[in-house]
């Protein structure tokens, strides 16, 4: 079986001379396999995935990478859930929700996780693949009949099954509704519970405010809100942590295993492992090739899953997604270890004051080849901590230190304007250093935009506009980094891949970074210090110095009342399910972050 996709966005037929149909090779035998439209001027090709032979030499001759031809095994064939036209994304499979358990789904951008949603949310019609002539209710239920799916499609089609659907994209919220934050919620549950959440979620201070002056992250916890005030049978949440902190991740998490508490079928989309550890019962998979095609696991125990994730490798189904698996570094270094190394920067204590907040920094000191994680929740002035670094705002109280020192600094916010290519801002942050092949294969190619270099920055996605970010940001000639949040918009593998990129860049070439982070498995992995911020968010703020990763965590985690400990076959830190015994035991003795042994 062929699946050929073609990326709109790149294919440029004016500009080139019909490479996929000219070199192709049956269709110089006389077959029609790669086909343009006589009518429409410059039109883009269609592949006629029946007579393609794979071969592969479109692809290479494509002069802007937007066609990709992909070989499967022909039963997957009869598994397809959803195409959404000719020479486009092919979903096979659908997660099975399950009564009374949280089912996460984990997998790479463009594989397929929020089409899933959508199909069971009842908003798209699964086709089959049958995009020209779309199957009825009644051959969908036959298509998945001896399957969980069948009586799920059986009642949903009939109305039968309640489903709340929380989408990914909130930041849509204000432009579909009008009006204030309790005007909202109470327009979607009763009172009782509304109360409830807006406790649980902390909304208490913003319910009077207007839907359209919220930030990302109070978007993100309304629409949690409102989708679980309703009293459904299903409730569906796509990516539940995008702009939250780590406390409000886990509030927002433990709120969401109370639904299935109450014996709802939950299914969520998971970028941080974390949570997902922390809320799932089962996993689900989504592997393939994004943007081109997504294949659906079978659900896994949840420690199991996320493991096979990591590991890149599907034992049920004899199945290797990912070539190498993802690690993570269980002896973070001692404090003894930085008092041998070369300091890069001292810097004293300082004072910023802003109308209604004041930022506290403790002195601290950075040496060579050392990752510092910022952790703390938001509107604590981290990134206020991070500008004063890179002298972006000057210091009430104190001084910065006076060194000849070259910063990089990669704000929170991004803009995309750009009309630039992606190679061009690169080359504008670094030179000619970004063409040269060690830069390619120290930051392009893990971050994957080594494909992406000849588009238009202004068209790029929030995932690839962040990864370009942190490209510039380390193609900059500097001796310290400050990067503000930036798995931000990123899959899994991607944050792990940035986590990597860091570390490399810093331990290997005697630099020194601060990275500031919500997501505590991606800051495990590069963090070799960690400093932790406190205080009142939106009041005051207190920066601490720069201390070792193990104790900086436990003094973080014991202010949020969650435990850690690692897995022993990935060396992932995993979130004790509260109140479990392994969580006593580790609050018993003040281990907060890790044990060393896991006796699962």
């Amino acid at each position: 079986m062929r699946i050929a996709v073609l990326d709109p966005r790149a294919c440029n037929p004016a500009k080139c001379s019909r490479e996929c149909q000219r070199f192709c090779p049956p269709q110089r035998m006389g077959d029609e396999v790669v086909i343009f439209d006589k009518n429409v001027k410059d039109s883009q090709p269609r592949v006629v995935e029946l007579l393609c032979t794979g071969c592969g030499i479109c692809t290479r001759k494509c002069p802007f990478g937007a066609l990709r031809i992909i070989n499967l095994a022909d039963e997957l064939d009869t598994d397809t859930s959803h195409r959404y036209g000719p020479n486009s994304f092919k979903l096979f499979r659908l997660p099975i929700p399950a009564p009374g358990a949280v089912t996460g789904l984990v997998g790479a951008n463009g594989t397929g996780k929020s089409t899933a949603l959508k199909i069971l949310a009842t908003q798209l019609q699964p086709n089959l693949g049958n995009f020209d002539d779309p199957p009825d209710w009644a051959e969908i239920i036959r298509h998945y009949r001896g399957s969980g799916l069948q009586p799920y499609f059986e009642q949903a089609s009939q109305g039968d099954l309640t489903v709340a659907y929380k989408p990914q994209n909130v930041t849509a919220i204000p432009e579909a509704y009008h009006g204030s934050v309790q005007q909202l919620l109470e327009s979607t549950g009763d009172s009782g519970k509304i109360t409830e959440l807006t406790k649980q979620l902390e909304l208490q201070s913003i319910l009077q405010r207007d839907v359209s002056v919220l930030s990302g992250g109070e978007l993100q916890r309304v629409a949690i809100a409102a989708v679980m005030a309703r009293d459904v049978d299903v409730y569906l949440i796509d990516e539940p942590t995008s702009y939250l902190d780590v406390y409000q991740r886990v509030r927002t998490a433990r709120a969401i295993r109370s639904l299935a508490q109450e014996g709802k079928m939950v299914i969520s989309v998971v970028h941080d492992l974390a949570v997902a550890d922390y809320i799932s019962d089962y996993v689900c998979i989504f592997y393939g090739t994004p943007g081109v095609y997504g294949i659906v696991s079978n659900p896994h125990g949840v420690r199991e899953g996320i493991n096979i994730y990591l590991n890149g490798y599907l034992p049920d189904s004899n199945v290797r997604f990912r070539n190498e698996e993802i690690r993570f570094e269980t002896r973070p270094p001692t404090p003894e270890f930085w008092t041998t190394v070369e300091l890069l920067l001292e810097y004293e204590a300082m004072v910023k004051r802003f109308e209604g907040f004041t930022l506290q920094v403790m002195p601290g000191q950075v040496h060579q080849g050392e990752v510092i994680g910022v952790l703390g929740p938001n509107g604590i002035g981290k990134t206020t901590f991070v500008r004063l670094l890179a002298q972006d705002l000057e210091p009430d109280e104190g001084n910065l230190p006076e060194t000849d020192i070259k910063v990089s600094y990669k704000p929170q916010y991004l803009s995309s304007e750009s009309n630039e290519t992606l190679i061009e801002v690169l080359q504008d942050a670094g030179g000619a250093t970004v063409l040269t092949s060690l830069f390619k294969s120290e930051v392009l190619r893990p971050l994957s935009l080594d494909t992406l270099e000849d588009r238009i920055i202004s068209e790029l996605s929030g995932g690839e506009l962040q990864r370009v970010a942190i490209a510039a940001c380390l193609a900059r000639p500097a001796d310290l980094y400050l990067l503000d949040e930036p798995s931000a918009f990123l899959d899994i593998e991607q944050r792990l891949a940035t986590a990597n990129v860091i570390r490399s860049i810093v331990h290997g070439q005697g630099k020194a970074a601060f990275v500031v982070e919500h997501d505590m498995v991606a800051l495990s992995a590069f963090a070799d210090t960690i400093s932790v911020f406190s205080g009142m968010p939106g009041n005051e703020g207190l920066c601490q110095a720069p201390i070792d990763l193990r104790n900086g965590m436990n003094i973080f985690l014991s202010a949020m009342g969650v435990t850690f400990r690692r897995d022993h076959a990935t060396g992932r830190p995993r979130v004790n399910k509260e109140d479990s015994r392994l969580d006593r035991e580790q609050k018993q003795r003040g281990e907060y972050y890790y044990i060393s042994t896991e006796t699962e």
